[in-house]
């Protein structure tokens, strides 16, 4: 599932920086965990499609990207998504 979410955020976004990692471990027993994992990510993300646009609009903009994960595998995604350093840079 790492290796998917990677490749369609890859796809969609063409990230200068890109981390995706699976979290799973640390929520065992937790609400939508599996006993194989891959249900919790953490993406931090570098990418010029963010520039100008909100903190929400950037989750609106990957989520698009990501639905059929989140709706059938994902249960929890950890968003840090910026913009390239620069004047349209918004936090």
């Amino acid at each position: 599932m790492r290796e998917r979410l990677a490749a369609k955020l890859t796809a969609a976004f063409e990230p200068s920086r890109l981390v995706v990692e699976d979290e799973s471990h640390r929520h065992a027993g937790h609400a939508g965990a599996r006993p194989g994992g891959e249900t919790h990510f953490n993406v931090q993300m570098v990418s010029a499609a963010f520039a100008g646009k909100s903190r929400v609009e950037r989750h609106r903009m990957v989520h698009a990207v990501l639905d059929e994960e989140l709706r059938d595998s994902v249960h929890a995604l950890a968003l840090k998504l910026e913009a390239p350093a620069g004047p349209d840079r918004v936090s």
